[in-house]
């Protein structure tokens, strides 16, 4: 089955490269970006400026093919890509919770941003924590490896 997704709008930030970008949006906190929603999408905004953090889903456009394995940037060891974040992915769909700042028009500002400058966005959703938080019993093979997420950037490895 083949599946074809609209952008609704762009995600304006300061990262006009890949390399040295957070690489989760906990990593980044304080940037601050921008959504350009398109207009015809701008009643849809009704009711989310009542939330502190929204969920982006959106289009890795520059990254270009995908290895089911793959090494991570929180490790130098391959692993399968189903396990990473890797932007090279089957389909190049992204996801990152970031802090609503405010809505003017069609125009989200956002803070704590680790997306590249002009990414496609494919949808939004409100951040709820007793639906998004979840008691994590198994971490995999990223435990003890994401507690300097302030200091680890992006690199070369995706591009």
């Amino acid at each position: 089955m083949k599946i074809i997704f609209e952008q609704i709008g762009t995600i304006d930030t300061p990262f006009k490269t890949t390399e040295n970008m957070p690489i989760q949006s906990k990593g980044a906190k304080g940037i601050k970006g921008k959504i350009i929603l398109n207009k015809e999408f701008t009643l849809g905004l009704n009711d989310l400026s009542g939330f502190s953090h929204i969920i982006l889903i959106y289009y890795f456009h520059k990254s270009k093919g995908f290895e089911l394995e793959t090494k991570p940037f929180l490790d130098n060891v391959k692993r399968g890509v189903f396990s990473t974040r890797a932007p090279k992915r089957p389909n190049g769909i992204g996801i990152s919770v970031v802090k609503l700042l405010n809505i003017d028009k069609n125009v989200i500002n956002i803070e704590n941003v680790d997306i590249l400058d002009g990414t496609p966005l494919l949808d939004i959703k409100p951040y709820i924590p007793d639906f998004d938080i979840h008691t994590i019993e198994k971490r995999g093979w990223t435990k003890n490896k994401t507690l300097n997420l302030n200091t680890i950037k992006s690199d070369k490895r995706f591009q």
